[in-house]
């Protein structure tokens, strides 16, 4: 069994150790083949470890950091005074060949910008983006980028995202020749901004790409496509909307009390209708899914929700090992270099 050595940014995200130690001691419990640098200040982790089992302190380091990146410090600040920091040296141990990828749920736009910094993009693109594999009701999965990493992209950044969305859709997913699509305001091909129009127009040129049109965002859990391309700003107020609706949804379900008036009859059916849609909607509860991939870098790096509770922060691990294992960054570079050897 091949060992796999990811970096946690321990102190990143709204609850800190928190939620990242426990999340890190239950992925070592799941999977013997892991093994965690934990980055952050040891006087907050090593408390939070003194009770565990000894064998799985063997696969787990804690690596010392000066200080954390706040959620709310501006990108561009935090990046510049970043040395130190448990985010920062949590991607210097991917540069340095320490770690095979970082999870953190700390400051996207600092995450993107030292990602970019550190890590460096692939050649032929732009900027990296973030990317989640989203459940549909066909029982499938859809591939949705950007969801926050750039909040304005021309049309060249769109027709790169919808190409390493078709890598990770055929590699993580399991799709062949996955269909791809444009999020949009119609399905006319008239419609749309600018941008949006020149991603089209070159994505219709690569024969590689299975480009079936504009798709609108009604349409995101229909299974209608394989991946769908947007820029950050649409996409990530799509996501949070789409998982608002579906958090008090599942809580609507879980706080349905039963009425004593009814006849066990009619409460039978309530609990029986309940726990179907309890099946059919518990997989699009956001916990599941916790983790965007910040694709188009030399290496992997996840992105964690900052409010991510334990169950979600180890969803999180996992996305990072599955990357890993698929070789993620390599097999998009691979297709870059087919699709767009004299990229700018």
């Amino acid at each position: 069994m091949r060992r796999l050595t990811l970096a946690l940014d321990a102190m990143g995200g709204d609850f800190g150790p928190a939620v990242t130690v426990p999340a890190a001691l239950q992925a070592l419990v799941s999977y013997p083949q892991l093994e965690l640098l934990l980055v952050g200040n040891p006087a907050a982790l090593n408390p939070l470890l003194v009770k565990t089992d000894s064998v799985l302190l063997e696969r787990l380091t804690v690596i010392p950091a000066e200080s954390v990146i706040t959620s709310d410090a501006k990108p561009s600040q935090a990046i510049r005074a970043s040395r130190g920091t448990s985010m920062r040296v949590a991607l210097e141990l991917i540069k340095d060949g320490r770690a095979q990828a970082c999870v953190s749920a700390g400051n996207t736009g600092a995450l993107m910008g030292l990602a970019k910094l550190v890590l460096k993009p692939l050649d032929g693109i732009e900027r990296p983006a973030l990317m989640v594999v989203l459940p549909h009701q066909k029982q499938g999965k859809t591939v949705v980028l950007d969801l926050g990493a750039n909040v304005a992209c021309d049309g060249a950044m769109l027709a790169q995202f919808a190409v390493m969305g078709a890598v990770m859709a055929e590699h993580i997913v399991g799709v062949t020749n996955p269909s791809v699509a444009l999020l949009n305001i119609g399905e006319e091909e008239t419609k749309g901004l600018d941008p949006i129009q020149q991603a089209a127009a070159l994505l219709r040129d690569v024969p590689s790409i299975n480009y079936i049109g504009y798709l609108e965002a009604n349409e995101l859990l229909t299974g209608k496509t394989d991946v769908l391309v947007c820029d950050g700003f649409v996409g990530n107020v799509t996501l949070k909307t789409m998982e608002g609706v579906i958090r008090v949804f599942l809580s609507l379900l879980k706080s349905s009390g039963e009425s004593g008036k009814q006849g066990w009859l009619m409460q039978w059916v309530k609990r029986w209708m309940k726990r179907r849609l309890m099946r059919q909607f518990g997989q699009l509860n956001p916990d599941q899914y916790n983790g965007a991939c910040l694709i188009g870098l030399r290496g992997t790096v996840i992105k964690s929700h900052g409010a991510a509770n334990q169950r979600a922060f180890t969803a999180a691990i996992e996305q990072a090992m599955q990357a890993v294992e698929r070789q993620i960054p390599e097999r998009i570079a691979a297709r870059l270099d087919a699709v767009l050897p004299k990229s700018d």
